[in-house]
C-alpha cells in the first residue's frame, strides 16, 4: 500500500497538547482485513481507538488540536502507521476510503504528531493531530479519515503453513470550518425493511454545506391502538446529499416490535439548533405476489417507493 506523504504536511508538535472542545458523535467506520482462518482472529489486529470520529469546529486561520488514545491489547509488541485519507459514502452508505488527494481536499491542513508507532504489550498513548485551516479558507465542512494500520504480521501455525495478518482502523474527522451549517428537508416518507422488520422511512435532503443527522423522539400509534415511540438512525447526510432515514420502534426491552399498518406518526425531529414537525401516516405495505415464468421478480423492497411529501400527504 503507497502513502501519499509527499502531499500531506507533517510535523513533530510541541508538548502543548489540549484537546478543542468539540462535539464527539455519530459516524463510526473501521475496516478491518484478516488474512488468516477465523480461529487466528485473536493474533491479528490488535488496536483500540478512542473517540472513533470527531466533530470539531475551526476557524480559518487558527489550529485546532485534539487526541486519540491508541490501546495496543495483546501480549506482544506491535506496530502500527498512521496517515490520512479522504472518504466519501458510497451508494450502500458505507464509508469509501482513498488515500489520493480528492479534489478540495483539507488533508494538506492536517498534522500528525507521528507516522510510525511502536507499543509495547498492553500499551496506552495519546496520539495528537493539529487542524489548521488557511486565513482564506471559506465556510465549509473539511472531512478526512486518520488510518492507524497494524504492520503486517506473520502467524504461524502448527503445521508447515503460515498467514499474513493486518488491519486498519479509520478515525473520522469533521472538521466545521466557520459558520458552516447543515439544512435538512424531509422531502419523501415510505416503508422499508430494517433488519427484517417493515419500518417508516423518510427520505432527507441536505441542501447546507455541513453534514447533518436527525435525533430527537416522536410518537406513533398503530393499527392495533399502541402507542410506540419511533427514533430516526443516527447516520450522517453529507451536504448535497440525499439518504433514507428510519424511524427505529424504541420500546424497552423489547427489540422485535412488529408494526400494525396503518400508522401514524407524529412528534419533531431535530438536528443541531433546528427542528421540524412531522404528522404522517404510513399504510400498509402493499403485499407482493408469486412472479409467474414470464414475469419480471418483483423488487426486494417491503413497499412502494417513497412518496413525495406535500401539504397532506399520506405517508404509504
Amino acid at each position: 500500500m503507497t502513502i501519499l506523504a509527499n502531499k500531506i504536511k507533517f510535523r513533530t508538535m510541541g508538548s502543548q497538547a489540549n484537546p478543542v472542545g468539540g462535539l464527539v458523535c455519530a459516524l463510526v467506520c473501521a475496516i478491518t482485513t484478516l488474512c488468516a482462518p477465523s480461529a487466528l482472529h485473536a493474533q491479528g489486529f490488535s488496536a483500540v481507538i478512542s473517540p472513533p470520529r470527531f466533530e470539531v469546529a475551526v476557524q480559518p486561520g487558527k489550529t485546532v488540536r485534539q487526541v486519540i488514545e491508541i490501546t495496543h491489547v495483546a501480549n506482544r509488541a506491535g506496530k502500527y502507521r498512521v496517515y490520512t485519507n479522504d472518504w466519501s459514502l458510497g451508494p450502500d452508505g458505507n464509508a469509501v476510503f482513498s488515500e489520493e488527494l480528492a479534489p478540495n481536499s483539507c488533508r494538506p491542513w492536517v498534522a500528525l504528531e507521528r507516522r510510525d508507532l511502536s507499543l509495547d504489550a498492553n500499551a496506552k498513548i495519546r496520539f495528537r493531530f493539529e487542524i489548521s485551516p488557511p486565513a482564506d479558507a471559506v465556510s465549509a465542512e473539511c472531512r478526512f479519515a486518520i488510518m492507524i494500520e497494524g504492520l503486517e504480521q506473520v502467524i504461524k501455525t502448527e503445521g508447515a503453513l503460515s498467514f499474513p495478518v493486518s488491519g486498519r482502523i479509520g478515525v473520522i474527522v469533521y472538521a466545521i470550518v466557520g459558520d458552516a451549517r447543515p439544512k435538512l428537508e424531509i422531502s419523501h416518507a415510505g416503508t422499508g425493511l430494517s433488519e427484517g422488520v417493515v419500518v417508516p422511512q423518510l427520505q432527507v435532503r441536505n441542501t447546507g454545506n455541513a453534514h447533518g443527522r436527525l435525533g430527537g423522539f416522536v410518537t406513533g400509534m398503530d393499527a392495533q391502538g399502541r402507542q410506540i415511540d419511533f427514533v430516526p438512525e443516527a447516520l450522517p447526510i453529507l451536504p448535497g446529499q440525499s439518504r433514507v432515514i428510519a424511524l427505529i420502534p424504541n420500546v424497552p426491552g423489547n427489540d422485535a416490535v412488529k408494526l400494525t399498518y396503518p400508522l401514524t406518526v407524529k412528534g419533531n425531529l431535530e438536528w443541531g439548533d433546528q427542528k421540524t414537525g412531522i404528522d404522517l401516516r404510513f399504510e400498509a405495505p402493499v403485499a407482493k405476489t408469486a412472479p409467474t415464468p414470464t414475469s419480471t421478480p418483483p423488487a426486494s423492497k417491503a413497499g412502494p417507493p417513497l412518496v413525495p411529501l406535500v401539504p397532506g400527504t399520506t405517508a404509504k
